[in-house]
């Protein structure tokens, strides 16, 4: 699976997702950093490549439609150290294998994954 890692999350997440055998490139790569959240999504969305952030915004199904993309996962967590992300990807990875992510928002939490799907929305 292809993945764009957001500047607001550390780069090891990348290499995580890399470890576990994905394509994950991040904002930083790219030289993508500062850009608007619509340019972050336009990119990702322009690569075929799945959106994981702490941005919350990304989870505003009416500004960023799921339909729209190849997978939005949002991570909303109350501890944001590296080792919590970390925790969480990692469940996420796990995950990747047991529910479809293009066309649907992913919004993480340190005890659920919460998919909205089209159909939810209509």
């Amino acid at each position: 699976m292809r993945f764009k890692v957001d500047e607001n999350l550390h780069v090891e997440i990348a290499d995580l997702l890399r470890e576990r055998g994905h394509d994950a490139l991040t904002v930083f790569d790219q030289e993508a950093r500062g850009r608007s959240d619509h340019d972050i999504a336009d990119l990702s969305r322009n690569e075929d490549r799945v959106l994981i952030s702490l941005d919350l915004d990304f989870s505003n199904i009416l500004i960023f439609p799921p339909e729209k993309y190849p997978g939005l996962i949002v991570l909303r967590l109350r501890k944001k150290s590296r080792s919590a992300v970390r925790l969480v990807i990692t469940r996420v990875i796990d995950h990747l294998y047991k529910e479809p992510l293009a066309g649907r928002l992913w919004v993480v939490d340190e005890h659920r994954i919460r998919i909205h799907r089209v159909s939810d929305t209509l």
